[in-house]
């Protein structure tokens, strides 16, 4: 059983106890006896503790910035939703294959904004110019809102936020089984409540740190009888040696496990492993006993929108992918919704 986040060290922006979040983050690491820095900005954070590269990169994983959001202009986030709302950015997980090792580069350290009224009173801009449209707020993108929400309870007052909203629709994705605090969020069936799920081999070899697959299926049973919409992402699809039973026995749990309740609006979107050479070269230096296979050789290129392209599995390794989990979701949820395949 993966605890819940606690971070071994915390810097705090001098801004962040202008706010109520971040005077109540103050005080409550403190009576945690957690030691506290002042850091002027999150670039200032370095000279972690540790003798050599890995030492502190494990130590930045599990310390945590307290800062404030400067920049509200809202990053699309497609094809899951219009926007991305930044609410933290980092994740404590040691997931192999992350992107994020790559976009957080030489600081992987976890962020978590306390201005959060600002964050909404820009998220509200965004509903207005798209309304009377739904507008879509992806919360999971640069971090594992779920992970650190136990602590800062940031991601229950969106939900209740959006509960409230006409035009907003909330969703985020989490590894963490850690949601019972949010059981009792008054959502509105406004916020779609997502799980990363993978085969067993999947999470155990390339997925530490995180909760394990019983207890994010016992996690998704609970958030649908809370009444949330809930969807799964399948990610990153893996092509292993026996990946085919793998995710048979997934979706064979899925459907053993979860409430009925939970079928009537549920979403699946799917997204095969990929890769860029600057990620591979971090991911190695990160994780060097990692079983993850990166072999250009291997895989298709395909050329990305900032120019930075990446490796996808074959053409018609692809179509198998699609074919054999677009049955399964077919087999076992019938009423579902595949989003999407990428």
């Amino acid at each position: 059983m993966v605890k819940p986040f606690v971070p071994q060290l915390v810097y705090m922006e001098p801004r962040a106890l202008e706010y109520p979040l971040g005077k109540e983050l103050h005080e409550k690491f403190t009576k945690m006896g957690i030691e506290i820095r002042e850091t002027t900005s999150h670039n200032q954070v370095r000279n972690l503790p540790g003798d050599n590269h890995f030492q502190q990169y494990r130590v930045a994983k599990s310390t945590l910035v307290v800062g404030v959001r400067k920049t509200l202009k809202f990053d699309t986030s497609k094809p899951s939703a219009e926007y991305a709302i930044p609410f933290a950015t980092g994740c404590m997980g040691h997931c192999h294959y992350c992107y994020l090792q790559t976009t957080m580069g030489s600081k992987p350290y976890i962020r978590t904004y306390v201005n959060t009224e600002d964050i909404f009173d820009a998220a509200e801009k965004y509903m207005q110019e798209r309304a009377p449209e739904p507008t879509r707020f992806e919360a999971s993108c640069t971090s594992d809102i779920v992970g650190i929400d136990h602590l800062t309870h940031t991601l229950k007052r969106a939900i209740e936020y959006f509960g409230k909203s006409d035009f907003g629709r909330l969703r985020f994705v989490t590894k963490f089984a850690h949601v019972d605090h949010l059981l009792d969020a008054d959502h509105q069936g406004r916020t779609r409540f997502r799980f990363s799920m993978n085969a067993d081999y999947v999470i155990k070899f390339l997925e530490p740190g995180t909760s394990r697959l019983d207890e994010r299926i016992e996690a998704a049973a609970k958030v649908a009888e809370a009444g949330y919409p809930l969807g799964f992402i399948v990610a990153p699809i893996y092509l292993y040696d026996d990946w085919k039973q793998g995710y048979l026995e997934l979706f064979e749990k899925l459907e053993d496990k979860l409430p009925k309740s939970a079928t009537k609006d549920l979403t699946f979107e799917l997204i095969q492993h990929r890769f860029t050479k600057p990620a591979k070269r971090v991911i190695q230096k990160n994780y060097p006993m990692s079983k993850l296979e990166m072999e250009e050789e291997d895989r298709m290129y395909k050329w990305g929108k900032y120019g930075i392209g990446k490796y996808v599995y074959q053409k018609d390794q692809q179509q198998d992918m699609k074919d054999t989990l677009g049955g399964y979701i077919d087999k076992f949820f019938p009423n579902a919704k595949l989003e999407y395949f990428t």
